[in-house]
């Protein structure tokens, strides 16, 4: 199965137009012109002009959009993707052709076929920050092993929720024959399981990225015999019943079409009443419903309604075993966006059954 997937990267620019140029010499304010009125600008001579230009678009952009709420945030890194994915690199046999430029893996790994190509800087920058997680992994508090994220999959940077799952793991004490974890991403809630005694996983994700990814993860270890993974929509081919589904959906509602890893952070109006239905059919009758949720849209005014409440109220189909709640530690110091609400954020591990007969 992993040899016909193909996994999402950057699609490479390949352009005859002329293109203006940015370096230390340059006007600045002429090139913020140019990104508005929509003309792609080159990086050249050394990857530091890069940043020195991001960095002016920064300054101009938070003197356009205030910075006091979460709607005007949304308006800043909307304007701020689509002006700087207009700032361009080339790469030449699988490097960048600026001086002092990071050597970045993915390159020579996603585009063999490739000698000559651009790419956006935000997407190199990206790419850069992936290769060192990939290589270098990252280390999760409840787990044994660092994991090494994949390029384009979501990893948790926060780990409340998972703690929070761990220590209902340890009180857990159902059957632990099999689970289903849907969307597993970085595969950190599959392994928990697995760490926790479950014979064995399946786990689902519709990012090509994501099963690519585990897979080289786990290779040829015991791992790869305890979780099995599918490239699919919600539960994906899984239709045999199980003890337990797991499933950490995305906690904001979409404000636009999302794609790639935006699936992970964002939820389509369809997403929970498919997710409830589906979960409905496979979970065992005495089985356990696990979500991790947040009730981040609802303090930053995003939304008012929480799947999951609403599920409850009016599905006819799970009533609540208990919901564990867990105060956000507060944001590092070095956080640049104004989090005021992380004081009243907390994270939701809700368990649900079947309603009775």
């Amino acid at each position: 199965m992993i040899a016909d997937i193909n996994v999402n990267r950057p699609e490479p620019i390949v352009t005859e137009q002329q293109l203006e140029l940015f370096y230390r010499a340059t006007n600045v304010k002429h090139t913020i012109k140019a990104l508005e009125a929509g003309k792609p600008v080159l990086i050249t001579a050394f990857y530091s002009n890069g940043l020195l230009l991001l960095l002016e678009l920064q300054m101009h952009l938070k003197s356009k959009f205030p910075n006091s709420s979460f709607k005007e945030q949304r308006e800043y890194r909307s304007q701020y993707r689509k002006l700087s994915n207009l700032i361009l690199i080339e790469i030449r046999d699988h490097k960048l052709t600026v001086k002092k430029a990071p050597s970045i893996g993915w390159l020579e790994k996603f585009y063999p076929e490739n000698d000559h190509f651009f790419l956006t800087f935000p997407q190199i920058q990206g790419m850069n920050s992936s290769w060192q997680w990939y290589k270098n992994g990252i280390s999760i508090p409840v787990l044994r092993n660092k994991i090494h994220p994949y390029y384009g999959i979501y990893f948790p940077t926060r780990f409340d929720h998972l703690v929070l799952f761990d220590n209902w793991l340890k009180r857990y004490q159902g059957s632990k024959k099999t689970a289903i974890d849907v969307g597993f991403g970085s595969g950190v809630l599959s392994l928990q399981m697995i760490q926790h005694g479950f014979q064995k996983v399946y786990a689902t994700d519709i990012n090509p990225n994501a099963i690519v990814g585990l897979s080289e993860f786990m290779g040829t270890t015991k791992l790869s015999r305890k979780i099995e993974l599918d490239f699919g929509h919600l539960f994906g081919k899984w239709n045999k019943q199980t003890e337990l589904i797991v499933f950490n959906p995305p906690w904001l509602p979409e404000a636009h079409d999302t794609e790639g890893i935006d699936n992970a952070v964002y939820y389509n109006k369809d997403l929970f009443p498919d997710f409830f239905a589906a979960a409905k059919k496979r979970l065992l009758p005495e089985g356990k419903l696990v979500l991790l949720f947040s009730n981040l849209a609802q303090i930053t005014n995003v939304s008012k309604e929480h799947p999951i409440e609403t599920e409850l109220a009016s599905g006819n189909r799970f009533q609540l075993e208990r919901c564990y709640k867990k105060s956000v530690r507060a944001a590092s110091s070095k956080t640049k966006r104004d989090q005021y609400w992380r004081s009243s954020e907390t994270v939701e591990l809700w368990v649900l059954t079947h309603i009775s007969d």
